[in-house]
């Protein structure tokens, strides 16, 4: 690789690290938090659950904008999206400020996230691409999961509100490597018509399903609005697929899940953001309110899953 590539590629590294690691790096500060803003736990919550949601619901859609109006520029605008939305979070005074500074960080995530994979790919030669996806792949799992490490060491040392202000460099130094490595003038464009129904019920399933998840257990599993959730998910998957299925410019090309390799590989990582992320949200919380443990000893405690993902990545490439 030549160094303007390697620079490029530092940049989508940063911007895909950003995005994942800030799905679980709030998770063990949320009892420094809770005291900090003096507000419910179950309130506080939803300050995890509007990026959750809202960058599940956007990535999709966001991502085919990019497509179609430049990623470069989408790239850049969610970067800075993702700044504000960081240090609104840093400054909270209050939850709904809070909420607000993180739905702002979600949509930045929302943008950044597809974007870091497609240009990554498409700024790489066919021969480079593998190292290119595993490099990407690898900080996309190493983020999740030190979240929760990385994390309880800011709040033990640092304050919770460190926990958001720590992107503010990484963001920026994002910005100037894109910069100074991208040629927005000539940016290479997908010209296709939007597939707004297939947009929309892309939004509706993924809503329905991430919210009827999130609030199961506080609604019940077997509430009207849960059911009602689930239900409305499943109905729009099979009007999403049927319409995909026509669309001229579909959001999801169908045919891709006749190959099996795909499909395996989409199975693969839809299962193991699963449990990652299952292991990495509910054991910070276990170890700091039930164990009564600090912050860092929390941490350092879930630190043999980091270990494990950044040793067995590179291996499971060959």
């Amino acid at each position: 690789m030549k160094l303007k590539q390697k620079l490029l590629i530092t940049a989508m590294v940063i911007g895909i690290f950003v995005c994942m690691l800030d799905t679980t790096v709030m998770n063990i500060a949320l009892p420094a938090i809770q005291t900090g803003l003096n507000v419910k736990l179950s309130t506080l919550s939803w300050a995890l659950n509007i990026y959750t949601i809202t960058f599940a619901v956007l990535t999709i859609p966001l991502g085919k904008l990019a497509d179609i109006y430049g990623r470069y520029r989408f790239y850049i605008i969610g970067l800075i999206a993702f700044a504000l939305g960081s240090i609104i979070s840093g400054f909270s005074l209050n939850i709904s400020m809070l909420i607000i500074g993180r739905g702002i960080q979600s949509i930045g995530a929302a943008i950044v996230f597809p974007a870091s994979m497609n240009i990554g790919i498409s700024e790489s030669s066919m021969s480079q691409r593998k190292v290119t996806l595993t490099i990407l792949g690898i900080t996309q799992g190493m983020a999740s999961a030190l979240g929760p490490t990385i994390g309880g060491v800011i709040t033990q040392f640092l304050g919770w509100r460190w926990v958001f202000f720590i992107n503010i460099p990484l963001l920026i130094m994002a910005l100037i490597l894109c910069l100074k490595t991208l040629n927005f003038k000539n940016e290479v464009r997908f010209p296709a018509k939007i597939d707004w129904l297939g947009m929309l019920l892309s939004m509706i399933m993924l809503f329905s399903l991430t919210l009827g998840l999130i609030q199961g257990r506080s609604w019940g599993w077997h509430s009207f609005a849960i059911l009602g959730l689930f239900s409305s998910s499943i109905i729009s998957l099979i009007i999403f697929i049927f319409v995909e299925r026509k669309a001229k410019s579909p959001m999801i090309p169908m045919e891709l899940f006749q190959n099996s390799q795909f499909t395996g590989a989409v199975l693969s990582v839809v299962l193991s953001g699963i449990f990652l992320i299952a292991v990495q949200v509910i054991m910070p919380t276990f170890f700091t309110t039930i164990l009564d443990k600090s912050e860092l000893v929390a941490a350092l405690m879930i630190s043999p899953v980091s270990l494990m993902i950044f040793i067995w990545s590179p291996i499971g490439e060959h």
